[in-house]
């Protein structure tokens, strides 16, 4: 038992069930708990920057061949692409066959726009050329000092080139941030043990603020959101998981812990610097890990991917508004380039959903309102299966570019590396026999 209880993601589970039940019991001591969650979700994003940086240079220069980089940035933007249009489709489909809206019967002029006024006011800054001129840091330190995962990653890259055709010249450089990403690496272990305390606060904060009651009344939408990010999961990452040579199941075990994190907080960032460090221990080489994990956060959101089209559709049913097939077929279209903008900003999803409402002028951005309630108990399955996406994705990737050890990752999966860890080691033999060399040389004397 004790041995159990020592294990984080059972800390963190027991966290999220002991503050589940403060936020029902005392929901007012709940909801002054925010700044418990907020401060752990803070501790690892003050790490995000340097972990990202550290990984990426370190990883790119110490490849051999420059021209693998390319070939592995681009075939995962083909990844991307096809697996989130995929989840965007799949969310189309089940809105459609279960009409979690239908028969609400609002009327989009009797809801109060103010609620959401600041969502709809950054989605009117929001355009994809801006996103794509905002992957460029005004300044280096810029980029840093704002935590843009995007910008770092971006320069980081540019300096592990450099530094790669630096040849031996930079070696000395290299070997210190090697260094210096080890030490931070230890860190993050430091950090996480802090996990349970921060999935505590953010749980409590969530029942105690918005409580079970809100559940019930969207229950519907909430349904189709989890049951569809479930089947997305088993039927589309699934077979990727069989295609890379690996088990689904024993994949999502193998990071548990960091799923339990990802549900106590909602927030796949939360654990990134940790699934860098478990897809370099699955096998996956370290610059295809440090470029595929933080990018993916970006262009790789299946769990938003699925939300999106699912609640544009739902407030559509909701306020009766027309469809027809070409009108979802275009709210699909849209969706495919504006969900590409949504990591790293505050209220992402609510900021992405009201501009692509806003470009398309069809359904009432106003019907965002109806998702207020329910948005934070939305966002656990969202967060969870970006997580499981971004690591399928890169562990996929890894095995279509060559970039992934299947002997490293076939043992760390079937968990035998953590048994040949607690297994006691067995005498060293050269002891015994430096002691045998010993007496001889002794009996001689």
């Amino acid at each position: 038992m004790k041995r159990m209880l020592s294990k984080l993601y059972v800390q963190v589970l027991i966290a999220v069930i002991v503050g589940a039940i403060v936020g029902v019991v005392v929901p007012e001591t709940g909801e002054a708990l925010k700044p418990i969650g907020d401060a752990f979700i803070k501790l690892i994003k003050m790490l995000l920057a340097p972990v990202i940086f550290l990984t990426v240079v370190t990883g790119i220069a110490r490849m051999e061949n420059m021209k693998e980089l390319g070939r592995v940035g681009f075939r995962a933007l083909i990844y991307f692409e096809v697996v989130s249009t995929l989840a965007l489709l799949i969310g189309l489909v089940v809105v459609q066959v279960f009409q979690p809206g239908a028969g609400m019967n609002i009327d989009p002029a009797t809801l109060d726009g103010a609620s959401i006024a600041s969502y709809t006011s950054a989605a009117k800054q929001s355009s994809f050329m801006g996103f794509l001129l905002g992957i460029i840091p005004d300044t280096i330190v810029d980029a840093f000092a704002k935590g843009n995962i995007l910008q770092i990653l971006l320069f980081s890259i540019l300096l592990g080139v450099a530094l790669a055709k630096a040849g031996p010249k930079g070696q000395l450089f290299v070997d210190s941030l090697d260094s210096l990403m080890r030490g931070m690496f230890v860190v993050v272990n430091m950090v996480m043990r802090l996990a349970p305390i921060g999935a505590f606060g953010a749980i409590a904060f969530t029942i105690g603020k918005y409580g079970f009651g809100s559940l019930f009344s969207l229950g519907k939408l909430m349904a189709c959101v989890y049951l569809t990010c479930i089947f997305f999961v088993v039927f589309i990452l699934g077979p990727i998981c069989r295609y890379a040579g690996f088990s689904l199941w024993k994949f999502l075990r193998f990071i548990k812990e960091e799923l339990f994190t990802v549900l106590g907080t909602s927030s796949s960032e939360s654990v990134l610097p940790q699934m860098i460090a478990k897809m370099e221990k699955a096998g996956v080489s370290k610059p295809v890990a440090g470029m595929i994990i933080p990018s993916g956060l970006t262009f790789n959101p299946d769990g938003q991917a699925i939300y999106y089209t699912i609640a544009a559709i739902f407030i559509a049913q909701a306020t009766n508004t027309p469809l027809s097939l070409s009108d979802q077929l275009i709210v699909l279209a849209v969706l495919m380039f504006t969900s590409k903008g949504s990591a790293g900003v505050t209220g992402s999803g609510f900021i992405i959903l009201a501009a692509t409402l806003a470009s398309l002028g069809t359904i009432p951005v106003a019907g965002m309102v109806l998702l207020l309630g329910v948005d934070r108990f939305m966002s656990e399955a969202r967060a969870i299966t970006n997580t499981i996406g971004n690591g399928v994705g890169t562990m996929a990737i890894a095995k279509w570019v060559g970039a992934l050890d299947t002997e490293k990752m076939r043992k760390a999966l079937d968990g035998q590396e953590e048994v040949e860890q607690a297994r006691p080691a067995e005498p060293s033999q050269v002891p015994r026999a430096t002691e045998q060399k010993l007496m001889g040389a002794s009996t001689q004397a």
